[in-house]
């Protein structure tokens, strides 16, 4: 490894069958006041708002709830729930949830007492939070995979008028304090949910792996991850209520994007800029907007980082290279990831998500460009990219 890094994780996780009872551990240190955070309403047909609420009543707990936290949360929900925590004066707030539930939380939690006005402050000038600006802490129960969110500071915000879709990686005091993980909670997600959020975790891996000349450990981890998830992927599938695959997806997820595998590396991300632009124009599940536009990056950029994605096709996906030339090999692999791609069921074209011809140069526009990977592109090469991905 030729990078040098501090590397910190101040998240606690409790893990398993019985992870919510963690709750009784952690509620105790935090102020009475909490405010519940969750999405549409599904914790409540699956019985586990009621087992939470159950928990933060035996902790003695005042709770206030901020629903309806939508897929790819808005600016205007960040506002409302910002209006939300400072009216029940939140000592906590606990995210219920998938990823934008947890990443909308934090966005909560640095904005309460900040006042600026916090899309300019974190989403367009990417601050970082005030000395004077205290934040209000976190916690997690994950119901969906994908994100890693959980034990990341890392937060997406969607702004329709303006046409972006906005990450911003905060530093770790605003990591969440706690996350709860029960694979169980993850049983009754909807199949395409599920596979979206199976192609979060690999496109998150994939974002730091194609970096860096060097060899490097964090390599080797993610290929291991890389390896994990594509036969668990395969195993929930066929069996949704697989606790072993169920737990080792959750589990990839978290690891994939906690820091850990990005120490020593440059990153590119430049596949979740594509997918979040393309999210701004049609709300599209993140996930999707991320398979649909892989592939055509993922060969744009393969001659520039050659070596990489010849060792992605025979350590990941098992090709063999005897007699044949690195591009073959490179090649192979990625016909290798498409045709996992395709027996899980994920999106494979940006127009099968709403995306038109004339949409691409308002799409491009939106589009940042990063320059950690092998490749920094051109305006033209990323309406190229996504003429591919139609």
């Amino acid at each position: 490894m030729l990078g040098d890094f501090t590397y910190c994780n101040p998240t606690k996780l409790y893990f398993g069958r019985n992870a919510l009872e963690g709750l009784k551990e952690e509620l105790p240190k935090y102020g009475k006041n909490v405010l519940l955070v969750y999405g549409g309403g599904s914790i409540k047909k699956n019985g586990i708002y009621d087992k939470v609420l159950a928990l933060l009543g035996e902790c003695g707990k005042t709770v206030y709830e901020d629903a309806g936290v939508m897929p790819n949360p808005t600016v205007e929900k960040l506002y409302e729930g910002v209006q939300r925590a400072r009216d029940c004066k939140a000592d906590l707030i606990l995210a219920v949830g998938g990823g934008s539930v947890c990443d909308y939380a934090k966005a909560v939690s640095v904005s309460v007492n900040c006042k600026e006005d916090p899309w300019e402050k974190y989403f367009i000038k990417f601050d970082d939070v005030d000395d004077g600006c205290k934040i209000v802490p976190v916690g997690c129960v994950l119901t969906m995979v994908g994100t890693g969110s959980e034990m990341n500071g890392g937060s997406v915000i969607t702004n329709h008028k303006q046409k972006l879709k906005v990450g911003h990686v905060f530093g770790e005091n605003v990591f969440p304090r706690f996350s709860v993980l029960d694979p169980e909670f993850t049983f009754t997600l909807p199949k395409y949910q599920m596979t979206a959020g199976f192609f979060d975790i690999m496109s998150h891996i994939l974002e730091q792996y194609f970096s860096g000349e060097d060899d490097n450990t964090s390599d080797y981890i993610a290929e291991g991850l890389m390896r994990s998830l594509i036969k668990s992927s395969e195993a929930a599938l066929k069996n949704p209520l697989d606790y072993e695959a169920r737990s080792n997806i959750m589990w990839t997820a978290t690891w994939a994007l906690n820091t850990l595998i990005a120490k020593g590396k440059a990153t590119d991300w430049e596949v979740h800029m594509l997918g979040q632009a393309v999210g701004a124009h049609t709300d599209a599940t993140h996930g999707m907007t991320l398979s649909a536009v892989s592939l055509a990056y993922y060969r744009h950029i393969m001659p520039f980082g050659l070596k990489k994605f010849v060792r992605f096709a025979t350590n990941v996906w098992g090709v063999s290279a005897a007699g044949k030339t690195d591009e073959t090999v490179a090649n192979e692999g990625l016909a290798a990831m498409e045709g996992w791609m395709r027996r899980i069921g994920l999106v494979m074209n940006i127009s099968d998500l709403g995306v038109t011809e004339d949409m691409l140069d308002g799409i491009v526009k939106s589009t940042f460009i990063n320059e950690g990977g092998y490749k920094v592109l051109s305006p033209e090469e990323v309406k190229e990219i996504l003429k591919e991905s139609m």
